[in-house]
């Protein structure tokens, strides 16, 4: 027996396990970690013991998994993984990176505005949330601290797709449920929640190529560097735009998601350049096209996150000649997550990758109260609602929460 299996036994056992061996009672083979010789020697082990994690992780099982219109698997060949199953409510925790844009913030009040939704709460015994910023063993810290206190489950929005296989291992160790979101990790060690990246990438570029008849000059505003979601969706937007036949001048700029960043790197790269026949921005698009605005920019295309503000934007100039697709990287990710986490915990089956819907609107289908909200600020992030998977969060109720850390 483990020590670890002594310890899930409570003190009594533990003591009598030791003074059991330390006095040769039991056979050698007890006292040297024989799971069956000791647990005949401690006693038989109680309803809840029998159920204990098994400390191995997930195991490989076959599909189809649990609620397939909610949780989709990645691709064809995507495996299925499987918790020991525990009964709620559970101890979960996100652990979120940088905190600096709206995208970030908009999507902690999503996460604990969902914990709070009457379906989810039951199944939710305690939730805590922090912050690390931009440091990679902060984050791994605050995960491992989690395991080690005991919870059940954790979300994150990874710093970088890479390092986390020392947590990964510790996690299965615990068995806890571990579920990055959003900025995946290049592993399929744990089970993972995203929009398809390259594909969204290549939307974009599907979009502006079609606009722009294989020619011309773009400038391309990046993403937070260093993030996985970052270069996925630069790559996938190249993809098509460096494709063979293609004679696209691509000016790249980083706005880091950013509105301020993004307005002021579109600013100082049209000083440069003055003009260019499209745009491209991951995010913080509305201050990319209020910069394309502000110096009096001819209407191009413009190929866009799914902020509020920027759909706002698109609506107004379309009259003007702008034409825009808006393509959403929903903060509601975090609650399909925890939705997720939760499943896994109860011993769901579940794969190893999930694919979420890309929510999409263009010039042509904009529409305000429906993908666009003239009453609500510019930073809210329109998609936000998953009728399949029952993560149908108000406006309202996520701008009630706020962004900091809960301890």
């Amino acid at each position: 027996m483990s020590i670890g299996q002594l310890k899930s036994r409570g003190p009594a056992r533990r003591a009598a396990a030791v003074l059991g061996c330390a006095l040769g009672l039991w056979g050698l083979s007890a006292c040297k970690g024989n799971p069956d010789s000791t647990q005949a020697a401690v006693g038989s082990a109680s309803p809840a013991a029998e159920q204990a994690p098994s400390g191995q992780g997930p195991k490989v099982v076959p599909g189809p998994g649990h609620s397939p219109e909610c949780f989709a698997p990645w691709k064809k060949d995507t495996k299925f993984l499987q918790w020991t199953a525990r009964k709620p409510p559970f101890r979960l925790a996100l652990v979120n990176g940088y905190v600096g844009n709206a995208w970030r913030i908009q999507m902690v009040k999503t996460a604990k505005a969902f914990a709070k939704d009457p379906a989810i709460a039951p199944l939710i015994k305690e939730f805590k949330v922090v912050s690390t910023g931009t440091d990679v063993a902060a984050q791994l810290g605050a995960i491992e601290d989690f395991i080690n206190q005991g919870f059940d489950g954790i979300v994150t929005l990874a710093v970088s797709p890479d390092g986390f296989d020392r947590v990964i291992r510790l996690a299965d160790k615990k068995d806890v449920v571990l579920v990055p979101f959003d900025n995946v990790l290049d592993t399929d060690k744990v089970m993972q929640v995203n929009e398809d990246q390259l594909a969204m990438g290549r939307q974009w570029g599907e979009f502006l190529d079609k606009q722009l008849g294989g020619k011309g000059k773009v400038l391309e505003v990046r993403g937070l560097q260093g993030n996985s979601v970052d270069r996925d969706r630069h790559v996938g937007f190249r993809e098509v735009m460096e494709a063979p036949g293609k004679s696209y001048t691509i000016v790249e700029v980083v706005g880091s998601w950013d509105d301020g960043k993004a307005q002021k790197a579109v600013a100082d790269a049209l000083a440069v350049h003055r003009q260019f026949d499209a745009l491209f921005a991951q995010g913080g698009s509305t201050g990319a096209v209020r910069a394309l605005l502000d110096a009096g920019h001819k209407p191009i295309p413009v190929a866009t996150e799914a902020e509020n503000g920027v759909r706002k934007l698109i609506a107004k100039h379309h009259e003007q000649g702008m034409k825009g697709l808006s393509l959403g990287q929903s903060p509601g990710l975090a609650a399909i997550a925890m939705k997720a986490a939760l499943e896994g915990l109860q011993g769901k089956v579940m794969p190893q990758m999930i694919s979420v819907p890309i929510p999409a609107a263009d010039h042509s289908t904009l529409k305000d109260g429906e993908n666009f909200f003239s009453q609500l600020s510019d930073n809210f992030f329109t998609p936000n609602e998953f009728p399949p998977c029952g993560v149908n969060i108000s406006g309202v109720k996520i701008m009630n929460e706020s962004e900091s850390d809960v301890k």
